[in-house]
């Protein structure tokens, strides 16, 4: 039985930016003081509509503040009891944002429904303002995450509510003038449905994909089929078994595979040949396992 182990790390992947430290801050900073003058407008006012729009902006400081601890932790070094770092807890807080927005829909759709056997009056012009501003912050925020959301789940996560925040805003200044000019209080609890219903939809895809993570399921986007029948194309190579691929955190993914070669000479060749699939599919860590045609173990778990 021949067996040669080669670790093959690819250190070219995508880091998010230091830079993002500080976005992260401004970002939390702008949502919490908008969160204090949006619940204390709506409190004035009565309005629903401001009150739950508020509780979900508050959700998404809670949120910020999450996701620049998993980015702070992801950056600290591995120990020997934790030899992959601290990676892993981006997936853990973009799990564990995802259940704090569904909490908030609960929250939003219980008052809504109590809201609708008493509606009262409120100040559509108060609504509106509020809300416009709202439009500012969310807007803002939205657009200082944009670039880096393509390269990590969290981000991408915080980018999408706060965009989804910002069209929210100008449902809630549309219900503010209605208000204003109908008298319909009814339509305050309508649109914390409205809301409840927007911010469910954007959850949803961060839940699913926040939970196949954290239970090591292959990273979306990534095609394991197509893996196997790019390496299996790779001059020299026989045939492979037991390959593995899972995510490390929300920005790097990791591979593993057993791969059966005709001849020990081209084991360099085929193992760069490899890596570079692996690069191509966004797996910047691997451990592949060469097997020489003596080893009789393709069938049996290593």
């Amino acid at each position: 039985m021949a067996h040669n182990h080669t670790h093959a790390h690819d250190h070219q992947h995508v880091h998010v930016p230091q830079s993002l430290n500080a976005i992260f801050v401004v970002c939390i900073a702008l949502n919490a003081a908008y969160v204090v003058v949006e619940a204390a407008v709506g409190l004035w006012v009565g309005s629903l509509g401001l009150l739950s729009d508020a509780g979900h902006n508050l959700s998404d400081v809670f949120s910020l503040l999450l996701s620049l601890f998993a980015f702070r932790m992801s950056k600290r070094e591995s120990t020997v009891r934790f030899t992959y770092g601290y990676r892993k807890s981006t997936v853990l807080v973009s799990l564990l944002n995802a259940v704090i927005l569904l909490v908030a829909v609960g929250a939003i759709v219980i008052e809504a429904v109590h809201k609708f056997s008493s509606p009262e009056a409120v100040s559509g012009a108060a609504i509106s303002w509020t809300a416009g501003v709202g439009i500012g912050v969310n807007g803002l925020t939205a657009w200082l995450l944009m670039k880096s959301q393509k390269h990590d789940l969290n981000v991408r996560g915080a980018f999408l509510h706060m965009l989804m925040d910002t069209l929210v805003s100008f449902g809630v200044v549309a219900s503010g003038i209605v208000i204003e000019f109908t008298g319909w209080a009814v339509v305050d609890p309508l649109v914390s449905l409205i809301i409840a219903a927007v911010i469910l939809v954007s959850t949803w895809r961060l839940l699913r994909e926040s939970l196949y993570l954290s239970l090591d399921a292959v990273p979306e986007g990534i095609d394991v089929r197509r893996i196997e029948a790019e390496v299996s194309a790779v001059e020299g190579v026989e045939g492979l078994h037991h390959v593995h691929v899972w995510a490390m955190s929300t920005t790097e993914n990791a591979a593993t595979m057993h791969v059966r070669i005709g001849d020990a000479s081209s084991l360099e060749r085929v193992k760069h040949c490899i890596k570079d699939v692996l690069h191509a599919e966004g797996i910047c860590h691997s451990t592949i396992e060469f097997e020489l045609p003596e080893c009789k173990c393709e069938e049996r778990m290593c």
